[in-house]
């Protein structure tokens, strides 16, 4: 399947989205660690003494962490359905498919840069961005 292919000026007008989005996934992501390690609490604590954790806590944590894994995905989808490649959501971090001398390369983001200002072959990452 072809991808799509950005121009700069189409990739820097989605930047205000991204910074948006990226806003609103961190907190998200943030929280789902926070119950993913609580649940681990409650899974040792009902191993360990069977008492100390009823099931309907374990559900109820489980199913908040369903839900908010739900909306993580969702939100990525929003992002990757648009052809740009989320490589760190922490940081923000983002690659566009463009051309550039004739071949194939990332335009790439992260997070606080008010436009796109670096680029990197396909083949390499972020420590290896060049200045457009």
């Amino acid at each position: 399947m072809r991808h799509r292919l950005f121009t700069l000026e189409e990739a820097n007008e989605l930047v205000p989205w991204l910074e948006a989005t990226f806003q609103r996934l961190v907190p998200t992501q943030e929280e789902l660690t926070a119950l993913q390690s609580r649940l681990l609490v409650l899974q040792r604590q009902r191993r360990s003494n069977g008492a100390s954790s009823s099931q309907s806590e374990v559900t109820q944590v489980q199913e908040e962490q369903d839900r908010l894994v739900q909306r993580f995905e969702e939100s990525i989808r929003e992002i990757t359905n648009q052809g740009i490649l989320v490589r760190d959501v922490a940081r923000g971090l983002v690659d566009f498919p463009s051309i550039r001398e004739g071949r194939e390369v990332y335009l790439c983001w992260i997070g606080g840069e008010e436009q796109i200002e670096f680029w990197h072959e396909t083949d390499l990452g972020f420590a290896h961005r060049q200045p457009l």
